[in-house]
This record gives C-alpha cells, structure tokens and sequence, in this order.
C-alpha cells in the first residue's frame, strides 16, 4: 500500500548510499529497517533481566565500588534509592 512519510535529508542519502553498496532499492532497504525494527525480538530477549543478575562476586563489588563513588561524589541531589 503506498503511503508518504518524511525522511530529512541527511537520513535519505545514508539509506540511498546502503541501499547501493548492498545492490537494494530504497523501498527495500526501509521495509526491511521497519521489519527488523518491528520484529518480537527487537526488545529485550527472554531472561535479559536475569543474565544481569547473575553475575560473579567480583564484578558485583566493582559495580558496588562503582556506585559508592558516584554517590560519594553527588553534590547537588540526594543519591536515587535503587
């Protein structure tokens, strides 16, 4: 179904010059952005959350070392309980 959407310039020419170095119309090129954009697996995959949480001690107390710091060094707002 055609249909009109703007495109800034600068954005237009990137997607002309990709759609010629890989041999692709721009319609192309732009659907097939617009699928992967819009493909289930464009968000967090399942058990993205968990993987983080599971991590060693060793990188939980640097992350520990990392906050500290940035708390100790706040001067202007009270530190975000997280």
């Amino acid at each position: 179904m055609p249909t009109s959407v703007h495109i800034p310039g600068y954005l237009l020419d990137a997607a002309d010059r990709k759609a010629r170095a890989i041999g692709i119309s721009r319609n192309r090129l732009i659907v097939r952005a617009l699928e992967r954009e819009l493909a289930p697996s464009a968000g967090w995959t399942p058990g993205f959350f968990e993987t983080l949480s599971n991590v060693s001690p060793e990188t939980a107390n640097a992350v520990e070392e990392l906050r500290a710091g940035i708390r100790k060094s706040r001067r202007s707002k009270q530190p975000v309980k997280l």
